[in-house]
């Protein structure tokens, strides 16, 4: 079922990790969460709209038409689900700056054709990167979101609005803010489902295969980063909250903190030494350059499939009370340092993801009481990424939305990491509501908002300077 013999690195498996990988993937929810396609759309830009769609739409479907029909080689032959195949592409905003139309809609249309005709699950890219200021094709770009996540199924889209060095462009966190209330009141009729494709980051990692983050080369994030990717690149995300679980399980509670962390460094390496071989024998298949392992415990849905229930088993009682912060802090290091020693490509996100609406166990935390979003906040600052999949009051302002997404940009900029908000207001609801995705969405209790940002803060606008560690040289 399983042969994972890797030529160039000669990592023979043994028949002992063959049966262990097996009994991972059939009964702990081991898999591939995605293999994703970085694409280069640097050679597609063009003063006239059309021709730039008809080039977008010709050049992604010409340079994945391959993708997902090798990964659903790799599935049978090596008997790992790869859950998701994907593909990213150069923030648009990049290729946009080359015409002058105000809407660029007809662009995601042509992204979302060309995901459809490659058969993958979702396409990322329809971005900008606005930390140190908004040009003419970001605000047509950032202005465009709404309307083409309303009108595509497979596009997802982000926007940068800070980094270490560049620090807090404000003006871009209330531009995003009514952006995800605009994307969430045109799909009202879908439980606002159109702001679940939309994430607003500071320090965004270009080689993410997950999404809605997802996107490909040129022009870093991090303000000290240059892009320089290949023009086709494959990333892979693997993730296994549910064999991290059933390794803790085999502990008893008398371990100690330091057992706990060992156990889970040795997952980690089986986990993403899976994904590694894998994503080398992809790259290869499909004549492109082979991009980085990204090994980030990722919930489902599925029972069994959440990372609350492995800070429960590490020992808090219920997810979301004393002692959260510092279980998932341990995690994600541990998780991390297990990672590089499997791969020296781990990259992208890496640690440990806290999506609401995604995980069964934080959704039962929710609705016991235990699990605030002042609490989710504190556990992103030690997490992988953000406040991520939050349903919350259809009725909450712009200016609440700005300050959690400014709290959160804090974070990332002040201790040089990764975050994210990807909240959706469901228009029409309220506290003790439910937004009902299914698949790998899942559904999402609303929860309450604190409801005195003011009306100051979100429209002084300017930029909160970088900050002093970011002075490197």
């Amino acid at each position: 079922m399983l042969v994972l013999a890797d030529r160039s690195a000669r990592m023979a498996i043994t028949p002992a990790e063959i049966a262990e990988t097996r009994g991972m993937v059939e009964e702990q929810n081991l898999d591939i969460r995605t293999i994703t396609m970085g694409v280069s759309l640097m050679g597609c830009g063009d003063e006239n709209l059309d021709r730039m769609c008809t080039k977008i739409y010709d050049h992604v479907t010409h340079t994945a038409e391959h993708l997902v029909e090798t990964a659903e080689n790799l599935e049978r032959e090596y008997g790992i689900p790869i859950v998701n195949k994907r593909v990213s592409v150069t923030p648009v905003a990049q290729i946009a700056a080359c015409c002058k139309d105000e809407d660029l809609t007809p662009i995601a249309h042509a992204l979302d054709r060309a995901a459809e005709t490659l058969g993958i699950d979702y396409l990322g890219g329809f971005s900008a990167l606005v930390q140190k200021g908004i040009g003419d094709a970001d605000r047509r770009v950032i202005q465009s979101i709404p309307q083409a996540l309303a009108t595509t199924s497979r596009v997802c889209s982000s926007v940068n609005v800070a980094s270490l060095r560049a620090g807090i462009n404000m003006d871009a966190v209330l531009i995003a803010a009514q952006t995800i209330i605009d994307a969430a009141k045109l799909t009202a009729d879908q439980d606002s489902v159109g702001a679940s494709k939309f994430v607003c980051f500071a320090n965004m990692v270009e080689d993410s295969p997950f999404m809605a983050g997802g996107r490909g080369r040129r022009g870093g994030a991090r303000g000290d980063d240059l892009g320089g990717e290949a023009d086709a690149v494959i990333n892979v995300g693997v993730s296994g909250p549910g064999v991290m679980a059933a390794a803790l399980e085999t502990l008893p509670d008398s371990a100690s903190m330091m057992e706990v962390a060992e156990k889970i460094k040795q997952t980690a390496f089986k986990i993403t030494r899976a994904g590694e071989l894998m994503s080398r024998e992809a790259a290869r298949r499909l004549g492109v350059e082979k991009g980085i392992v990204d090994l980030s415990l990722a919930p489902t849905p599925a029972i069994g499939d959440s990372v609350a229930r492995i800070l429960e088993i590490i020992g808090v009682g219920t997810c979301g009370g004393p002692g959260t912060t510092c279980a998932l802090a341990m995690l994600n290091d541990a998780v991390k340092k297990g990672g590089v020693m499997a791969s020296s490509s781990v990259g992208g996100l890496s640690g440990a993801f806290i999506p609401v609406s995604e995980d069964a166990g934080m959704i039962a935390a929710v609705e016991a009481g235990a699990l605030s979003l002042e609490k989710l906040e504190a556990m992103t600052c030690v997490c992988s990424v953000g406040l991520d999949m939050i349903a919350i009051p259809g009725d909450t302002p712009v200016e609440t939305i700005a300050g959690i997404i400014a709290d959160e940009m804090a974070i990332g900029v002040i201790n040089n990491k990764t975050t994210a908000v990807r909240v959706i207001p469901a228009i029409g609801k309220g506290v003790g509501d439910c937004v009902e995705y299914g698949g790998l969405f899942g559904r999402a209790p609303i929860m309450p908002v604190n409801p005195n940002a003011g009306t100051v803060l979100a429209h002084r606008g300017g930029r909160f300077p970088a900050p002093l560690n970011s002075l490197k040289n």
